[in-house]
């Protein structure tokens, strides 16, 4: 069983009542099968926390479907969605879920814990061992069969070694398009990559992926 499938989904939001004009859109079409952690980046407003949403449920498409561990993750009793994927935003904070219709119409969810951890843009303090206790929290769900997602927004060199010695695969949000990577030397030679990290990759990559 596939664990998580983008079938087509698009976000389209727009303006207006009778002329209407579309304001923001993203799409995405991905297949995850097996366990391991993905990376994401993309600049603020690019729909990286829209993106999330979809796929946890929180915020419907406007076309296509989210499977994961073979159900709709939308057609799925609100209140039983995170036992399917779950959404930590910032702070490790649940993302609360939009409802727009009854849940006696909507089925019940097939496990009891999610297969799928979508963390955006966590905070990582850097005293105390905190981020070594991160990462391996990341790692030991992965180890456990979970798939797990990491939003990050680099402000710091020491995202992009979390990014490049802990993640996977890699997408990047530019423009309401998903690109997708499968090592961290291609992800980085993408173009629209390193105008989006700018000197911080420059300096990274000239220390030898080590952070002072």
């Amino acid at each position: 069983m596939r664990m998580l499938i983008l079938d087509n989904i698009k976000k389209i939001y727009t303006q207006g009542v009778f002329n209407k004009r579309v304001t923001f859109s993203i799409e995405a079409n991905l297949k995850f099968e097996a366990p391991k952690i993905v990376g994401l980046m993309g600049a603020n407003g690019a729909g990286k926390t829209t993106l999330f949403e979809m796929m946890t449920g929180s915020n419907s498409p406007t076309e296509g479907s989210v499977i994961c561990m073979g159900q709709d993750i939308h057609n799925v009793k609100y209140r039983e969605r995170d036992r399917l994927a779950i959404h930590y935003h910032q702070s490790y904070q649940v993302r609360r879920i939009k409802r727009t219709k009854p849940s006696f119409l909507l089925e019940s969810a097939s496990q009891h814990y999610p297969s799928v951890h979508l963390f955006d843009e966590p905070q990582f303090n850097t005293q105390d061992g905190y981020i070594g206790f991160m990462l391996d929290f990341f790692r030991a769900l992965r180890n456990d069969g979970k798939l797990v997602f990491i939003c990050l927004h680099p402000m710091e060199q020491y995202h992009l070694q979390i990014m490049e010695e802990t993640c996977e695969e890699f997408l990047f949000v530019y423009e309401g398009k998903i690109t997708q990577a499968d090592t961290w030397k291609d992800y980085v030679a993408d173009e629209r990559v390193r105008q989006y990290l700018g000197s911080n990759l420059q300096t990274y990559e000239a220390r030898g992926g080590k952070v002072e």
